[in-house]
């Protein structure tokens, strides 16, 4: 089978999300451990369109929203039925130490054909303001390793998700110490905005190689498959490109879409429609801005009132060059 892992921004919201553009690079794998999930039933439209695409029957489920703050997302699983079956153990981690602000989400699935188990935790970093801030929680899944083996006991392990942090930066050393490494460890994951250029390897695939037999991994740049700009990708598909790896025999089907037909929402002030009051929007209208994600949207509401754009500056993680980048979108409205 081939399993992937995606940040799929924001799945759910009312964010101009081209279900039919997902769905096709979704069918090149056989089980997906999928992140930003903002809407069940949005889950549940993807599933559609996958056995409209594909002919075949689809599954999936769907985590509780997690996370401490007024921002929550939820973590999905989705297979096809023909290749890969749940077999047990769908929870989300109690977390006794309150260690995660988001806590992943676990399950164990079976290839129907070889009859090969694994057991995958999902789980989506948080960013913060620095680098500083993401190292608690990825020093935290050497625990979740350890109690993966207990109960999924004999059943090879995978760790799945976006870390927000590279591979080799040391906290993830206490988990290699345990025998987990990554399936990808060359080239980027997340989309700038110049076209054909990745920023960062944040998602990934932490396994233990000696239980699984891996054949094949990657990263799938789905906007040169489609033939999107990078702008338009962000826009109405992710701003990150999902990464698989295949075990035993399975060849994945990632393919090439002769033409997308793209209504142009990339060039409006905003996947609203309307321009972004940075004193009275919501904290989802002001994550359609560049550079702001979910936490630094808070920290952007916190710190209201503002005279004028450029008092954006007085927030963590926006400095002169973002600042230019988020005016120079003309997203913002005149305050």
């Amino acid at each position: 089978m081939t399993i992937g892992t995606w940040n799929l921004k924001h799945l759910g919201w009312d964010n101009g999300k081209r279900m039919d553009l997902v769905a096709h690079i979704a069918q090149g794998a056989d089980l997906w451990a999928l992140t930003e999930v903002m809407d069940e039933p949005a889950v549940a439209q993807l599933e559609s369109e996958l056995e409209s695409l594909t002919g075949e029957p689809w599954s999936s489920m769907t985590s509780h929203e997690v996370g401490r703050s007024s921002y929550q997302e939820s973590y999905s699983y989705l297979w096809r039925e023909s290749q890969v079956e749940y077999t047990q153990g769908a929870v989300v981690y109690l977390d006794p130490g309150d260690k995660f602000a988001r806590e992943p989400y676990l399950a164990e699935f079976r290839d129907t054909e070889t009859g090969q188990k694994v057991a995958l935790a999902t789980v989506h970093i948080l960013y913060g303001d620095n680098r500083s801030d993401r190292t608690p929680e990825i020093r935290q899944l050497a625990e979740i390793w350890s109690w993966m083996s207990e109960v999924y006991s004999e059943t090879p392990r995978i760790i799945a998700g976006d870390y927000n942090l590279a591979p080799e930066h040391e906290a993830w050393q206490l988990l290699r110490d345990q025998g987990a490494a990554p399936a990808i460890t060359s080239g980027a994951t997340t989309l700038s905005t110049t076209d054909g250029q990745y920023a960062n390897l944040y998602d990934n695939l932490w396994l233990d190689a000696d239980a699984l037999e891996v054949t094949g991994s990657g990263i799938v740049q789905f906007p040169e498959l489609m033939g999107l700009t990078h702008e338009q990708a962000r826009d109405i598909v992710s701003d990150h490109a999902p990464i698989y790896i295949t075990v035993g025999d399975a060849d994945p089907a990632f393919v090439a879409l002769d033409e997308v037909s793209v209504v142009e929402s990339a060039g409006s002030k905003s996947a609203g429609g309307e321009c972004v009051n940075i004193n009275k929007a919501t904290l989802k209208r002001l994550d359609e801005l560049p550079h702001i994600g979910p936490a630094r949207a808070e920290s952007v509401i916190n710190a209201r009132p503002y005279q004028g754009i450029e008092g954006l500056a007085r927030v963590s993680g926006i400095g002169p060059s973002r600042l230019e980048d988020i005016k120079a979108s003309g997203m913002v409205c005149s305050l």
